[in-house]
This record gives structure tokens, sequence and C-alpha cells, in this order.
């Protein structure tokens, strides 16, 4: 065993002064500040390596245990636990065999909030399955520079109001990479960041959730080359009108965007009960987001939608004092669209798309709530498509859809597009 490794067998050996003292002693120097602030295990080369080899008893106590700069190993098999887990150290990495060979198990779950709930900077999880908590699987309350990688969330017993509302669940977060990971059948996002600065969602897939991905009250998100699937909406990028953070500057690019008419099984009440069954992707009340060279295809309400807080369902909501209700500086440009709306997620719009397009007919790509703000209606807040032949329908949503009407060439237009997402070198990302 090398001396800066930590091997966790048993609570009773875990609990030996004399094996807490050589785990001390073996420990290399404690991480700098820098390394704490900045996460992962890059540059840790003196870590600590701690192998758990029965999680199921243990893991709790090696996270309380844990010191800035600990790498945590598990290993394969599947491991139950009745109590939701907790980290509150930072700069630590937690690592399994492989997001299908080792397994958090929260079937049984009688106690906590979540599966795995961690307060802290640099955290990395990597390799690793959590299955079937009570409550969100994975939850990063409040941290810098955390880094997600392949990573399973998923309710085994598919679709249900009943299963916990986020899969992958990073809030109050300041650069964050969710990488290679996989969200399954949660009841409100399987992705979700909020309140957060410098996000990159990218390659992951996200399967049978209300929501597939979402980024809302953030800013600056890239969310790339993921396959957003059989959701109720494919990716939303939302702000919501009780948060102090305003959202904006997201760019949604290079997806697969298809077949998301599930029906939505959000508790009612929730923000996302909200969204039709058939929504690609759904802007509400954001600014600055563009939308370009995605493969759109089977989504039965919309491809896009894009829609302002007063038609988003929850007016009920109080309303921060500075929130913009309004989607503005939108940018639409080369992607894929195959079918769609042709079959809308709420009878309402079923009734419009009939009224508008006969029985057989679709909406088109693009449908707008055509709600604007009365004072900003110059160009640089403008809903911009240049998308080929791809149309746009005005539902006209402000007057009860009294002159809803395909109105393309009234957004004929472009916008400065926006700069990628850098996170810090030093995340080695």
């Amino acid at each position: 065993m090398p001396l800066n490794t930590f091997r966790i067998t048993s609570r009773s050996r875990l609990a030996s002064p004399s094996l807490l003292a050589m785990a001390v002693l073996a420990a290399c120097s404690p991480a700098s500040d820098d390394q704490a602030q900045h996460g992962g295990d890059h540059g840790m080369d003196m870590a600590r390596q701690i192998s758990v080899a029965n999680p199921a008893t243990d893991l709790q106590l090696a996270l309380l245990e844990a010191q800035p700069g600990d790498i945590i190993s598990l290993p394969a098999g599947t491991f139950n636990f009745e109590r939701g887990l907790t980290l509150n150290v930072d700069n630590i990495t937690l690592r399994g065999a492989g997001m299908d060979s080792t397994v958090l198990s929260f079937k049984n779950q009688v106690a906590g909030g979540e599966g795995l709930l961690v307060n802290g900077n640099g955290f990395t999880i990597e390799d690793i399955g959590i299955e079937d908590s009570r409550g969100d699987a994975l939850k990063i309350a409040r941290g810098d520079n955390i880094i997600i990688r392949r990573v399973r969330t998923e309710w085994t017993n598919g679709p249900d109001t009943s299963n916990g509302a986020y899969g992958i669940y990073p809030v109050q977060t300041r650069n964050t990479l969710i990488e290679d990971s996989v969200a399954i059948a949660a009841s409100d996002a399987g992705i979700y960041v909020g309140q957060s600065e410098n996000i990159i969602v990218r390659r992951n897939r996200a399967e049978f959730n209300v929501a597939g991905i979402e980024i809302e009250n953030s800013f600056n998100a890239d969310v790339y080359e993921n396959e957003a699937i059989n959701n109720t909406g494919g990716i939303l990028v939302f702000n919501m009108p009780n948060l102090p953070v305003p959202g904006h500057s997201t760019r949604v690019y290079d997806n697969v965007i298809e077949r998301n008419n599930t029906a939505n099984f959000a508790p009612p009440g929730t923000a996302v009960a909200s969204v039709p069954a058939g929504s690609g992707v759904l802007i509400n009340s954001n600014d600055k987001v563009e939308i370009f060279n995605n493969r759109f295809d089977g989504n039965q309400t919309a491809n896009i939608i894009i829609s302002s807080y007063f038609s988003a369902g929850y007016n009920d909501r109080q309303m921060a004092a500075d929130f913009d209700p309004y989607p503005e500086t939108i940018f639409i440009y080369d992607n894929v669209f195959g079918a769609g709306g042709n079959a809308p997620g709420f009878p309402e719009l079923d009734m419009l798309r009939q009224a508008l397009f006969g029985t057989d007919g679709s909406f088109p790509d693009i449908i707008w709530d055509g709600v604007v703000h009365p004072e900003r209606q110059s160009p640089e807040h403008a809903i911009c498509v240049n998308n080929g032949d791809a149309q746009l329908l005005n539902i006209d949503s402000a007057n009860a859809s009294a002159n809803p009407r395909v109105d393309t060439e009234a957004h004929r237009c472009t916008h400065n597009k926006l700069s990628p997402v850098a996170l810090p070198a030093d995340m080695g990302v």
C-alpha cells in the first residue's frame, strides 16, 4: 500500500485511534490555499488517496473525515443507503469505477433530502451512478470550480411524479463543468444549473425527464454536444421571477434534440409543470440566447418555443423588483429542423394548430408568444431568425391569440455572437 493511501474497510477500523494516527502521518502536506480554491485533483500529485472498500457502511464517515485535497475512491458494486450523504470540505475528488459500475442506491432512503449533498469549492465527482434518491440525486449547493464527469443519475422506475426533482443539480456555483454524464427520469430537470455563472454542459444524455437540461437564472453558459431525447422539454433556458440573479448569455449548439414528447409528470405547481410535452428548446424570460447548429426532430409541440413570464403559467409567483419578464436578444441560426409541431401537448395549442393549419397541419419550427416590452422594441432586443426556410409563428398571446400569424420576415435579422465560455486553466479542462 502506498504511504499516501488510506484504505477504509469498516467503521471499526476507521474509528481506531491508531489507524487514524497512521492516516494523518501518511498523508502528504495539506493542500495550499490556491489548491483548495481551484478544485479537482489537478496538480495534486501528493494528495491522500483514500479507498473506501465498503461505501454502504463507510462512505459517509470518509466524507466527514476528509481533508482538502483528498481523492476518495469507490469500488465497483451497488451500495445501498438509507440516509443521504453530505460533504462539507473543499477540494475533494470522489471517484468510482464507472457510472454503471459504482452505483449508490437510495431506493430504501428514509432520511435526507438528497442522495449526495455537497457544499464546497473544488469538488470533482466522476464515474459514479446515483439511483432512486428520495429528493435530488446530486446537489452542489454553492461552490467554485465544480467538475461533474461521467455521472449517472436515474430513477429506475421511469417517469413518475414521486421521483426526485433534480438529477445533477449545481446551484449558486461559479465555473462548473458537467460532461459525459447521464440523467434519467427526474420529475423536474435531469441536468439543472441555477443561479450560477461560467457553465459548460457538454456531451451528456438527458432522457425521460420533465426538463432534460435546464439553465435557470444563470449567465455565461455553453450547452453543446448533448442528447436531449424523450423528455417533456429537451433544453430549457429560463428566468424565474422570484430569484435575485438574472439569467443571460447562453449558447445552445451542436445538440441532438429529438422526440421530447413524454407526458409532463412534474408535481402540480412547479415551474416546469407548465411545459407542454413536445417542446424541443424552450426559452422563457431570458436574454442573449443563441440557438445554432442543433438537430431537431419529432418534437410535437414545436422545435423551439420562446415565451415571456406572462405566458409561462406561473403568473402568481412573486417577481423580484428588477425582474425582466421579456425574452430579448434571441438569435436562432443554422439549425437542422426535422418534423415537429403536429400534436401539441396542451389542448388549447392543438386547437390553435388546427385553426391555423388544418387537422393534419403542423406548427412551424419556432413559436413565439409575441409579448414584447412596450418601451424596448429596438433591433438590439429583437428575436432574430436566420435559419433558411424555418418559419416563426407569433401566437399573439398578449391579445388572447386574436391575431396569430406566421411572421418570419419581421425577424430576419442578426445579432453579434456571444463569446465561448472559458473555465479557469487550473481546472484542467
